[in-house]
């Protein structure tokens, strides 16, 4: 392949969707993991591996990169977008959904990076691209700990990101804003998430998908000795 290898995790909807798209069209060999596998191949781009993986499962992680590996060479590129959004109150939420939500946003992300990291060292290149979150540099009510998992984002991609610097690896941390995506319809609370909507409406909107990609692309592309530590992009009217 004339182009490098990139991991897109969540790939099936929403920023992943968008940024497979964006990132096949530039000549990239993909591989595509998420829970939903017929979305992946639905998408029907070209050197694509597609794999049902869920992110919290360490050893498939693993073994669906280095099948991918042996097909298109190393991955330059894992953008770890795979997350859910699972809004509530502190005394009244499931603490099951707080071990969901550690267990995908946090340990997943992890489990990717320990995937690839050795590897990019060893060859002095590679770039992880890590999607968190405006909830990873400040709060919002409901969001306890939702916005714990993205303010671990933050800090896991800029402490490693400090590790790696002299490997000539990089990490990026994207942190958007309301996006246009299904990550509000894994909330649970109907008063939640109806709340949630009338805050999107008052912005007049919010982003879509493929700004995300799009930002994604813009840090990636850059020469291998610059490295856009963080994007935050947001609806120009979004509050905070």
């Amino acid at each position: 392949m004339s182009k490098s290898l990139i991991v897109i995790t969540g790939a099936s909807s929403g920023i992943g969707e968008a940024t497979a798209r964006k990132l096949s069209a530039e000549g990239h060999p993909l591989l595509l993991l998420a829970r939903r596998i017929d979305r992946l191949e639905a998408l029907q781009l070209p050197n694509v591996l597609c794999r049902q993986v869920d992110v919290t499962d360490a050893d498939a992680f693993a073994a669906a990169i280095k099948e991918a590996e042996a097909q298109f060479g190393p991955v330059d590129c894992l953008i770890n977008n795979a997350g859910v959004m699972l809004l509530g109150l502190a005394h009244e939420q499931d603490p099951a959904e707080w071990k969901t939500m550690f267990d995908v946003n946090v340990m997943g992300l992890l489990n990717g990076i320990h995937a690839v990291l050795a590897d990019m060292k060893a060859r002095q290149h590679g770039t992880v691209i890590n999607i968190s979150s405006v909830a990873g540099r400040k709060t919002f009510p409901s969001h306890a700990a939702y916005c714990g998992t993205k303010f671990a984002v933050h800090a896991i991609t800029e402490n490693i990101r400090e590790e790696v610097a002299d490997d000539n690896v990089r990490f990026i941390t994207i942190a958007p804003g309301a996006v246009e995506t299904e990550l509000l319809s894994h909330t649970t609370n109907d008063e939640i998430k109806a709340g949630y909507e009338e805050w999107k409406d008052g912005m007049g909107g919010v982003i879509a998908p493929q700004d995300i990609a799009n930002a994604i692309s813009f840090a990636y592309q850059q020469p291998q000795n610059l490295c856009i530590r963080e994007i935050v992009l947001a609806a120009t009217r979004q509050q905070p």
